[in-house]
């Protein structure tokens, strides 16, 4: 009898902890639903991976300065529209949010790239590609930590739609270039152009725009190789493409 008393007190324990992160769950999805909805009419004035780089930086052994500056979405030059999205996302304007198709391609790709490297004697690492929408990459950076593991894929995917639903395309777009990482201790479209090209975000060329957008996927790693084979030739498809790419 004891044991069987035990054994139904350790599943009532259980089914009310099962509950109890239910109702936390469900708590966490409104508050981050309740944000997006405020960010219809307010801007953010940072991310969760701004401030992780903020406390980052602030301990180093040599802090960094920061540099960060809004600009509304008509501020912000048409050829970095263009390219972050011929770059980063070329079917932003019609999808719902994710593209299944390139997270599968990228996954692919992945394995190919890790099984290749293994095989190989180099030192340098394995280049991973992602398969993340611009959506994706801001409802990851808005709230998120760095983590990689499949609670934190399906909160990401929860706001993603949430973004999409409330939000819109243009919104969207906005917010993601004002607060994208381009560099050490730089974020936005408008600290990206002053800092690498000393002109306001506004009057970025094509080219230029080409550049910053070559950066995105590694802004750190590239802010060291601005003058590279490979920035070079990157930019220079991705400013061949540029009228390709439909805006919000």
């Amino acid at each position: 009898m004891k044991a069987q008393t035990l054994l139904a007190r350790l599943g009532f324990e259980f089914l009310r902890l099962i509950k109890t992160s239910l109702w936390v769950l469900l708590l966490l999805e409104l508050f981050f639903l309740g944000k997006i909805i405020l960010m219809r009419w307010v801007d953010p004035e940072s991310t969760t991976f701004e401030r992780s780089e903020m406390a980052r930086l602030s301990f180093a052994a040599r802090p960094m300065a920061w540099s960060e500056h809004w600009v509304p979405y008509d501020k912000i030059s048409i050829h970095l529209k263009r390219a972050v999205i011929v770059s980063e996302d070329d079917l932003f304007a019609s999808h719902g949010g994710v593209q299944w198709r390139a997270i599968e391609h990228a996954w692919q790709k992945n394995q190919s790239v890790q099984g290749h490297a293994q095989n190989s004697q180099s030192t340098r690492p394995p280049h991973i590609v992602g398969g993340s929408t611009i959506t994706q990459q801001l409802a990851k950076n808005l709230f998120l930590s760095g983590e990689r593991n499949f609670i934190r894929k399906g909160q990401e995917l929860l706001i993603t739609l949430a973004l999409e639903g409330v939000l819109g395309k243009k919104r969207i777009l906005e917010i993601y270039l004002n607060h994208v990482e381009w560099g050490e201790g730089v974020f936005g479209a408008q600290a990206a152009s002053l800092h690498y090209f000393k002109k306001p975000a506004s009057q970025l060329t094509a080219e230029e725009a080409a550049r910053l957008a070559v950066m995105l996927p590694r802004p750190k790693y590239f802010e060291k190789l601005p003058n590279s084979a490979y920035v070079q030739n990157r930019s220079e498809q991705i400013t061949a493409r540029e009228n390709q790419a439909v805006l919000p």
